[in-house]
């Protein structure tokens, strides 16, 4: 939709966000969004809507208010790169905008990931060292970077410009890069400040309301009852909340509505106003969060208020569903799927690439032992272990996985020993390992696929684990070839597939499962009558590495003979439940730094992974602590300890696994398991240089990193700074153009900052176009020069004395010497690739679902078969997934691939 992202300031709406789970419940969050211009009245409505929504929704969304410039992350994150504001209001009193004649505007650009973009006054004094702004000029796009600003934030401008650029200039204008400090009449800096009327040092930045951060505060727990609120005594625990009633907790900086699921529809409105009320009663700024959540589905950011939110009952998910589905179909809108749940399948995960070299050592003491080839895949609970993979993945050179397996009987001097001589081996490698942490019994598919079979034998070798149960007078069951020994026979495919030694007793068994018993010289095959054929398989592979060329005794559940129940110690009833499987979770990334501690990045893609900072992707299955290249040393080393503090909070509050697996992954080297979370280009994964360079470099191509000044005009300097010695005093009108979409609202003042362009710089520039040869020139000749809009001539006043000195501290950047432009004749070739791609893409040739399929009884051949879907007419496409190629190609590889098995396209 041409109107996704416009929100008039005199208006206010309503955003849905609903999400479809992995474990497939639906998801819901409803922001109300209020524009500075809207009446009380309307903001009024937008939250009792917003409660009335909720209710046709279950009673079960996350409700969340949000003040234009003070939106939250996780409502941006719907509109990337930002949201524009427009003037004016939709079907209300203000002033709908029409196409209007061009106006240069200033803004500035806040934010790594979520950008908050404002526009501020068109004047010099507006600029300042701190900050990153856009000027957007009618044939030129500038973006400043105030000495002092930060990188990641001059890398996400650009993305802001590059969507300036698309939806207002129909992606034809010009893109430069200024630096602060670094002033120069050849280059587009000089262009730049010829704009403001000349250079000037810049002021010290000026706070306003907008920039007041508020202060979190130790919660507070406040009762709501009849428009009233009364503060909750005591420590703040889960068991303080009463279903019936609503509460407010006061953090400071969030204000959170907690509403009790017995609650009525008219108390949940009140409790809306009452949090507007308690917020200006107590002074707050804007800023100020207000986020309602209901009983039962409480966001971590809530949860993590109190010491511990144990495990309690949620709400059936599908309550309210058919209510869901029945509004929206109402409305003209609608979710697919709603009414039918989402089948879950199971997911075959991406493996590392096979035929890798594999080295294991089991560690014993201080020191670690390399174990023979015949017993890699043997496992000990009472031991420890360190394995490191090496193999090649794709075009790249050599990738290694390291890992350290912890049995659960092992002893802690072992646990540490395996830790630190990990930490040396990583450090051998120059830092280039995926490092992980692996449980007993928590063991990845990735890992269990290296090993075929791999299993976990009681007992252990070290000489550690042997004293330990000496001091504590327990048996020694270590395995031995002769020794009673029953096995479980689990999985059924490489990545799930193990073996696991269990108490050598009848009520072991399952028969849903097989199993394999080692007597004496004796092996017996028993299998469940629900077992699996590939269990049953398996369990022959097991004997075969237990005891080469054993004769194998098969009992299949039933039909058992006396020796089997007499090596058990005698037939007992056993149980045919299948094992439950884990919950399944959707991932979520989270940025980490010692000063803000653990914030999610919401809608997270590659680009959230910025090179100077840690982030962590928690898929409830595995945590990954990412770390950028650019990150300072010893938080390097501390990567381990962030995982795990991480890991303590989230088995608190989100029942996550104490023992999930931890992986680091250094910035360059990661594995395809991290990068099936994400739509992964591993060309981006290898542009090097700080979050701005590689974003440069991506958008606008390694050529623009520097400004080729060859153009051989000696007195273009010359001619510049008489013009720009000739600004202060003389200013002609500027042409006027028209755009191609609604622009961005102007400023209250904006009507008297029009201004005319320079005539001795047109003429400069103009002259100097000329001159230059094509193949000297970066630009484009072109038959006439469009003038530059400048701001109004009392914007050029004397320089204050306190600016001048404020100036004389200013460094230079020293992140990037970069001053950049894009223009037609670099974006044209790029254009004419993307349409021979989009053509040899729409030649392609297609074929019918029946013949692409997986299992196929007439199969194509001579195509990539990792892309069947690709082969897929447009309309049979959106037959068998439900949507269009472009919307599915821009999932998470993950989801696509979850599509495709479901309609036998993996």
């Amino acid at each position: 939709m041409s109107d996704h992202g416009n929100f008039y300031m005199g208006d206010s709406y309503i955003v849905l966000q609903t999400t479809s789970s992995k474990g497939g419940s639906y998801l819901y969050d409803i922001h109300f969004w209020i524009g500075k211009d809207t009446s009380q009245d309307e903001a009024g409505t937008a939250a009792i809507k917003t409660v009335e929504l909720d209710a046709v929704l279950g009673g079960r969304a996350v409700q969340h208010r949000e003040l234009q410039c003070h939106e939250s992350d996780k409502f941006l994150s719907y509109f990337k790169p930002c949201i524009v504001p427009l003037e004016g209001g939709i079907a209300s009193g203000f002033r709908k905008p029409e196409e209007e004649e061009f106006e240069t505007r200033l803004y500035v650009c806040r934010g790594k990931r979520a950008v908050r973009l404002k526009q501020v006054p068109f004047a010099r004094s507006s600029l300042n060292h701190d900050d990153v702004f856009i000027l957007d000029s009618q044939n030129k796009i500038y973006q400043f970077n105030g000495a002092n600003s930060n990188i990641q934030e001059r890398a996400k401008a650009l993305e802001v410009i590059q969507f300036l650029k698309e939806k207002y200039h129909e992606g034809t204008c010009n893109v430069a890069i200024v630096d602060d400090g670094k002033l120069d009449t050849e280059s587009d800096s000089g262009e730049f400040w010829v704009v403001f009327g000349g250079f000037a040092p810049l002021g010290k930045k000026v706070t306003s309301e907008d920039d007041v951060v508020p202060e979190t505060t130790p919660a507070k727990l406040y009762s709501i009852t009849d428009g009233e609120v009364e503060h909750v005594e005591g420590e703040l625990s889960k068991g303080l909340l009463e279903n019936n009633t609503c509460y407010l907790l006061d953090c400071g900086a969030e204000v959170f509505v907690w509403v009790g699921r017995a609650t009525q529809v008219e108390d949940r409105k009140a409790a809306s106003r009452v949090a507007e009320d308690f917020i200006a009663g107590k002074n707050r700024p804007k800023t100020t969060r207000i986020t309602h959540v209901i009983q039962g589905y409480e966001t971590t950011s809530f949860k993590s208020n109190f010491d511990s939110w144990p495990a309690g009952s949620t709400a059936p998910v599908e309550e309210g569903r058919g209510k869901v589905a029945a509004w929206l179909k109402q409305q003209g809108g609608g979710v697919k799927g709603m009414n039918k749940s989402t089948p879950v399948n199971e997911e075959v995960p991406p493996l590392l690439e096979g035929g890798g070299k594999m080295e294991v050592w089991c560690i014993d003491g201080s020191a670690k032992t390399l174990l023979p080839k015949e017993d890699i895949g043997k496992f000990y609970s009472g031991d420890c272990y360190i394995v490191l993979y090496t193999y090649h993945s794709g075009d790249r050179k050599e990738d290694y996985f390291l890992c350290c397996w912890i049995g659960k009987d092992s002893i802690e001097e072992d646990q540490k020993t395996a830790a630190t001589l990990a930490n040396t081996m990583f450090n051998s490698l120059k830092g280039r390992p995926v490092q992980g942490r692996v449980f007993e019994g928590k063991e990845p598919p990735q890992f269990i696929a290296l090993f075929q079979p791999m299993f976990v034998l009681k007992g252990g070798l070290s000489t550690g684990y042997k004293e330990s149960i000496a001091d504590k007078g327990l048996k020694d069951e270590t395995y031995t070839a002769d020794c009673v020994a029953l096995f479980r026979i689990s999985g059924t495919s490489v990545h799930n597939n193990k073996a696991l030694q269990v108490d050598a007793v009848a009520t072991s068994l399952n028969s849903t499962e097989s199993f394999l018993l080692q007597s004496g010289s004796s092996m017996f095959i028993w299998h469940g009558k629900e077992s699996t054929y590939e269990q049953q398989q398996l369990a022959a592979k097991v004997a075969e590495f237990l005891k080469p060329g054993v004769a194998l005794k098969h009992a299949k559940e039933g039909t058992e003979s006396s020796a089997f129940w007499s090596a058990l110690g005698g037939k007992q009833s056993y149980t045919s439940k299948k094992s439950s499987s884990e919950t399944v979770r959707d991932p979520h990334l989270f940025t980490f730094s010692l000063k803000k501690g653990v914030e999610e990045v919401y809608n997270f893609s590659q680009d959230d992974l910025l090179t100077e900072d840690i982030l962590i992707l928690d898929t409830h299955a595995e945590v990954f602590v990412w770390v950028g290249q650019s990150v300072d040393t010893k938080e390097k080393q501390d990567v381990f300890e962030i995982g795990q503090k991480y890991i303590d909070m989230a088995a608190c509050l989100e029942g996550l696994s104490p023992n999930v697996p931890l992986y680091k992954v250094p910035e360059g080297n990661e594995p395809c398991f991290f990068t099936t979370f994400f739509s992964w280009d591993s060309t981006r994964a290898t542009v090097q240089g700080n979050s701005f360079q590689k974003k440069v470099a991506l958008l606008f191509g390694a050529t623009h990193s520097v400004e080729d000044r060859s153009n051989g005009n000696q007195s273009g300097p010359t001619q510049r700074a008489s013009a720009l010695a000739a600004l202060s005093s003389a200013f002609n009108p500027s042409s006027e153009s028209k755009t191609s979409a609604p622009r961005p609202a102007s400023t209250s003042s904006q009507g008297s900052q029009r201004a005319a362009a320079v005539a001795a710089l047109s003429s400069v520039l103009t002259a100097e176009k000329k001159k230059q040869s094509p193949d000297t020139s970066p630009r484009k000749s072109t038959s006439s020069t469009s003038a530059i809009t400048s701001p109004p001539p009392e914007a050029k006043s004397e320089v204050d004395p306190s600016e001048a000195e404020d100036s004389q501290g200013v460094t230079e950047a020293n992140e990037t010497d970069v001053v950049s432009e894009t223009n037609e004749d670099d974006s044209e070739p790029k254009q004419e690739i993307e349409q021979d791609e989009d053509a040899s893409e729409g030649t392609q040739n297609t074929f019918s679902y029946e013949q692409l399929k997986a299992k196929s009884e007439n199969p194509v051949t001579g195509i990539d078969f990792k892309r069947r879907e690709s082969y897929l007419s447009e309309e049979e496409f959106q037959t068998i997934f439900g949507m269009e190629k472009e919307e599915f190609y821009k999932l998470p590889k993950w989801k696509q691939d979850i599509q495709k098995k479901k309609v036998d396209l993996f």
